[in-house]
């Protein structure tokens, strides 16, 4: 792997990971107000934003650490590439209907008055974060990732193979 796209998806994979670590962290405390941000977007029955309010937080945390740490590395992309593409439409969709909230993105959540200017924002920041993660999904092995000690490649180059042992 070339040495630059490695130390990129390094700081592809500390980045998105400390989004998501910092993010389920300040949400992980508050489970109502966790549970208010989800309902607010009005796209899911109660019941079911209850249960996303809840789990959401544990989840951001899961996926920060495993990117963090480096661990499962590829499969922790590929979730928080699918949650960056969940926010991107859950706040489209509020704003395409006029819906103004606080994202809830790191705590809080709810309504605010004027906060259809702060979507464009959000969404850009959500889809930098979304390009980050499907490169570091793309990559799969990054520097310093846990990966490499846990799932060491186990395969020797033909050269290195000794003669008889093909069968």
């Amino acid at each position: 792997m070339n040495r630059t796209l490695a130390w990129v998806g390094l700081l592809a994979r500390l980045v998105t990971g400390g989004v998501w670590i910092v993010a389920g962290g300040l949400k992980v405390t508050e489970p109502d107000a966790s549970i208010a941000a989800v309902r607010a977007y009005q796209l899911l029955p109660s019941s079911v934003a209850e249960a996303v309010g809840i789990a959401l937080p544990a989840v951001e945390l899961v996926i920060g650490l495993a990117l963090v740490i480096g661990v499962f590395t590829r499969g922790a992309a590929v979730l928080s590439a699918l949650l960056f593409v969940a926010f991107i439409v859950g706040i489209a969709s509020v704003w395409a209907r006029g819906i103004e909230i606080d994202c809830g993105c790191f705590g809080g959540g709810g309504s605010k008055a004027g906060a259809t200017s702060d979507y464009p924002w959000e969404i850009a920041r959500d889809a930098a974060l979304l390009v980050a993660s499907l490169f570091v999904a793309w990559l799969g092995h990054t520097r310093l990732a846990l990966d490499s000690v846990l799932f060491k490649r186990r395969s020797a180059p033909l050269a290195e193979i000794p003669e008889g042992a093909e069968n």
